[in-house]
């Protein structure tokens, strides 16, 4: 009886201890993942995006557009209390250097980017 009676506890000690992880992994890692959306200077001239994100609770990296014409992200912070997150990226072929922030809610990303001589907004969602 006792035999039985440890094995059941092992058994929901190890369920609580997985639940208890995998809680805790989702609280550190709120961003990575691939989101998808667009981006664009007026709600009618938009262009498709996609991000690539990792999150490691303390450093936050990426691509944009991911591929062989990706573009790396160079400096990047997120600020878990306030869900805001900013990161600066150069598309090198053009010599293009953006500058983008925005606010995540759940699964979506919004706000804005710029680039000397242009500006306007993006809109992502989280890809399950």
């Amino acid at each position: 009886m006792r035999t039985k009676i440890l094995l059941v506890g092992l058994v929901f000690g190890g369920l609580f201890a997985l639940l208890l992880t995998a809680s805790t992994e989702g609280k550190e890692d709120l961003l990575s993942g691939v989101w998808k959306g667009d981006f664009g200077p007026t709600p009618s001239d938009r262009n498709p995006v996609t991000l690539e994100l990792k999150w490691d609770g303390k450093t936050l990296s990426g691509t944009i557009n991911p591929g062989p014409e990706g573009i790396p992200i160079d400096k990047a912070s997120f600020d878990a209390k306030e869900m805001k997150v900013r990161f600066e990226a150069t598309y090198t072929p053009r010599n293009r250097h953006y500058v983008v922030e925005g606010k995540v809610e759940k699964d979506k990303m919004s706000g804005t980017w710029s680039r000397p001589g242009r500006n306007g907004d993006f809109k992502l969602s989280r890809v399950p």
